[in-house]
């Protein structure tokens, strides 16, 4: 009997494995676990599993790259794979081809995963959406220049508001590199400032039709915009990503025309009104001068100039014979008070007192109080109504000698 190595039988059971035709092709529905993203080699390891097994599995990175959602834990999937035998670690394993959700399509996952990636990080928050311009004096439009959505937009914007002019920027509207091309035409609006306010829009159509404005980096051009963006993809009951992230949502290209320029007719009509209001008001503040002037120039100083004249001389008459009453009155009161004063000052005058026979002495000037202020010999001047005596003291006698 011959021996053989490990090597030799995994080979050989991978050949086996791979050879057979009931295992070359297999459409395999299971739930994923042990999920892994080998992002260096971009390949995918995971294991499928049911009730009652469960088998390992890898998908190469060229498959991988086809997916249009991110695989997960817990996710339901149906996969096309073929069984085979991985060498070095003895295990068999299915090698997939293909991957889809189990009940839901691959291109809903992916629009729902990419749906809540972006609410979380914040890009559909009503806070940072700019506010439409109300007269944009350019418009620019990012759609197909065959579909039926850029003549509609066309006529609504001639019909609503002729004198803004309109930017195209014709695009793929779906099928490969339609995503690229609308992410780069909203690019170049914003690196040129070619607009004012942006349409970016289609037609209805099935999720696949749409699924270029559901591609993650047009919507974080859409968000990142400094023109702000009118979304109008689809039709009443059709929402993109790009919906969500856009300034402001239409439910159709016709709306969204509608909702980034005035109606010149509404235009035309306020302004008669502002017109008419402005005339009138025009009209009544006229009529208001006009009464305040009639009322001055009925006055009796408009009327009669002198009538002011003669009234300020008798009031200047007025106030001279006042002044003059004041003055005179104070004058009396003044000589009444100056002869009650000197009265007083007559009363208390030392020559009052001479007068009823008394005598006041003086001593170098100094009046005499006291019989210490002399000394035997000084020489004393004494005062009389009429005249002075000079004396000199021969004794000072205090009282109670």
């Amino acid at each position: 009997m011959a021996v053989i190595s490990v090597s030799q039988l995994n080979r050989y059971v991978k050949t086996v494995l791979e050879r057979d035709p009931h295992l070359g092709s297999l459409y395999i529905r299971g739930e994923i676990s042990n999920f892994k993203n080998h992002y260096a080699s971009g390949h995918l390891y995971l294991s499928l599993k049911d009730e009652g097994a469960v088998i390992s599995a890898v998908m190469y990175r060229f498959a991988a790259a086809k997916l249009n959602f991110r695989p997960e834990d817990g996710m339901k999937v149906i996969v096309k794979a073929k069984v085979t035998l991985y060498e070095k670690g003895g295990s068999y394993q299915l090698l997939i081809d293909e991957m889809q959700p189990d009940g839901v399509g691959a291109l809903q996952v992916a629009y729902e995963q990419l749906k809540a990636k972006l609410a979380e990080e914040g890009l559909f928050d009503e806070s940072r959406k700019r506010p439409i311009p109300r007269y944009p004096s350019r418009v620019g439009v990012i759609t197909s220049e065959t579909g039926a959505a850029v003549q509609d937009i066309r006529n609504v914007l001639g019909r609503r508001y002729p004198m803004a002019e309109i930017v195209m920027a014709p695009v793929l509207v779906q099928g490969d590199g339609a995503a690229a091309q609308i992410t780069a035409a909203v690019k170049e609006f914003n690196d040129r400032m070619a607009a004012d306010v942006l349409i970016v829009g289609r037609g209805g159509g099935s999720i696949e039709d749409l699924w270029a404005f559901n591609d993650e980096t047009l919507a974080r051009t859409v968000a990142a915009s400094k023109i702000p963006v009118i979304s109008a993809v689809g039709h009443e009951t059709d929402f993109t990503i790009c919906d969500f992230v856009a300034d402001l949502r239409a439910p159709t290209p016709s709306a969204a025309a509608e909702l980034a320029v005035p109606d010149q007719t509404e235009l035309v009509h306020r302004l008669l009104q502002w017109k008419q209001r402005m005339a009138a008001a025009s009209v009544e503040t006229v009529r208001r001068n006009r009464q305040r002037v009639e009322a001055i120039a009925s006055r009796r100083c408009m009327t009669s100039p002198l009538y002011v004249v003669d009234e300020q001389r008798m009031r200047l008459d007025y106030l001279t014979n006042a002044i003059a009453r004041a003055g005179q009155g104070s004058l009396t009161a003044g000589g009444r008070r100056l002869a009650e004063l000197a009265g007083k000052l007559d009363a208390l005058s030392p020559l009052k007192v001479l007068g009823r026979g008394y005598a006041i002495a003086y001593k170098n000037e100094s009046a005499l109080r006291s019989v210490q202020d002399v000394a035997v010999g000084d020489r004393v001047t004494v005062r009389l109504e009429d005249g002075q005596i000079v004396c000199k003291a021969e004794e000072a006698i205090p009282d109670g000698r």
